[in-house]
């Protein structure tokens, strides 16, 4: 049995000099006795299902984020692509296209300053329109056409004005005025004018111009023909009757007909030239309408021969040249040599309308070249693409005429359409598919001179110099 150790302490095992005394407050420590205290209550177990749920949702929150950010990535890289794709493919987002694919900004066009490698920035910023050759420019300020004020102008603006359409200086006519509507603006002549700068930067914007009256511009004598029978049906021409007609040679034989449009250009066939392009194998006459006119005319030499660089010879698609005269066709001294009204803005064509068309024909019989006219119409394209004539190979750089005598015939290229109008003859067209004379159901078919005319200008412009 347990027994109080405190009881059974004997009187001997207390130290003698200790006097024996209840002990005090101070000095009895508590025993420290040892308590097993009861066991906590674990705590319930997490509910398992609720936590791989809650990992679950944020694991697929997660996906979710990842997933939607790589596709708005994707989106973004996608977006950025095709922008930058349009960006560089397109024909200059921010300007405007130079011939080589280069850029310039839309406020460099039309400033007097050549931006683009070839010039094409400034190339046709200055044009006539209608038959009185009304010149207007183009204003990179307001971004609109405008006619020039005639007060200050003289024949150094003239000359100027007809070099930055593309002929030669010393080809200068005249220049004229005519009263005009004054709402849509003018341009003037700087008080200070140089003649070294383009006449581009030598206008400047008004809205005022005294009696309205403004430029108009020849920058050739052309337009002008001879009294002719004009009868119906195929006929020889009378001499002087078609200045602007030419004969294109090659070895003393007529290769192909021409029309002259300034006194250094000739507008012909590109199938004429393009398998003999040599300047020195050719020779160009002019005021003849038959071979004996040979003899009293002066061959003129040619510099430079320039075919429609996307002519196609299958489709005859762009079937239009040019040729450049060594030295100028003497147009003053005689009324048989004259050049032929290149189109201006705004005069149109249409089905219809009248016109006439000159070639050689070559008597085989007699051996001998004599210049032939006809009167002919214009038709629509659509009629000449009908299945029983071209059946769809005419496109809009051609354009159809319809012979008023079925006895008509050639064989003839080159040679000119032209129409009279305003009491100028006007070239339309050049003969592309001379209607041969197994072909009596087909019209004839020629070159759109009006589509051709920005083509024509920039390759006058780039070769004023020969």
């Amino acid at each position: 049995m347990a027994t109080n150790p405190y009881v059974n302490f004997s009187p001997h095992l207390i130290h003698e000099d200790f006097e024996r005394r209840p002990p005090s407050r101070s000095d009895v420590r508590p025993q420290y006795v040892h308590h097993l205290a009861p066991k906590p209550e674990p705590p319930p177990p997490p509910e398992i299902t609720d936590s791989i749920t809650k990992r679950k949702d944020v694991k697929h929150r997660c996906v979710k984020f990842t997933v939607a950010a790589v596709i708005c990535l994707l989106l973004l890289l996608l977006v950025t692509g095709v922008l930058l794709g349009y960006y560089f493919s397109s024909s200059c987002v921010h300007g405007l296209q130079c011939g080589d694919g280069s850029c310039v900004w839309e406020s460099q066009w039309c400033d007097g300053v050549s931006d683009c490698r070839g010039g094409q920035d400034e190339a046709n910023c200055v044009r006539l329109h209608g038959s009185s050759f009304l010149l207007q420019i183009y204003s990179t300020q307001s971004k609109t056409w405008r006619t020039v004020c005639a007060q200050g102008w003289t024949d150094v603006q003239g000359r100027a004005s007809c070099q930055q359409i593309g002929y030669s200086k010393n080809t200068y006519f005249e220049s004229d005025q005519q009263q005009t509507d004054p709402d849509a603006g003018f341009l003037t002549v700087k008080s200070d004018f140089n003649t070294e700068a383009s006449i581009l930067k030598q206008l400047v914007l008004s809205n005022t111009c005294p009696n309205n009256s403004v430029v108009t511009l020849r920058c050739t004598d052309c337009g002008s023909g001879l009294n002719s029978s004009r009868a119906l049906g195929a006929q020889q021409a009378a001499p002087g009757s078609w200045p602007w007609q030419v004969s294109l040679q090659v070895d003393g034989s007529h290769r192909c007909g021409g029309a002259i449009i300034s006194p250094y250009w000739i507008v012909t066939a590109a199938h004429c030239v393009v398998r003999d392009s040599s300047p020195g194998n050719w020779v160009v006459y002019a005021g003849i309408v038959g071979d004996l006119d040979t003899l009293f005319n002066p061959a003129y030499s040619v510099s430079r021969i320039i075919a429609h660089e996307d002519y196609n010879t299958h489709t005859h698609r762009n079937d239009i040249a040019l040729m450049r005269l060594l030295n100028p066709l003497d147009i003053t001294a005689s009324g048989t040599v004259r050049p032929v009204c290149l189109p201006s803005v705004g005069l149109n064509f249409t089905a219809g309308q009248k016109c006439w068309t000159t070639h050689f024909v070559q008597n085989i019989t007699e051996d001998s070249l004599h210049l032939v006219e006809a009167e002919v119409s214009l038709i629509d394209a659509s009629e000449c693409n009908r299945s029983t004539a071209y059946d769809g190979r005419i496109t809009q750089d051609m354009v159809c005429a319809e012979e008023t005598e079925a006895d008509i015939c050639r064989t003839d290229s080159g040679g000119p359409l032209v129409s009279l109008t305003d009491g100028l003859w006007w070239l339309v067209g050049d003969s592309i598919w001379g209607r041969s004379c197994t072909e009596q159901s087909k019209p004839g078919v020629y070159g759109n001179i009006t589509y051709f005319m920005d083509w024509i200008y920039q390759q006058m412009k780039k070769h004023q110099d020969g």
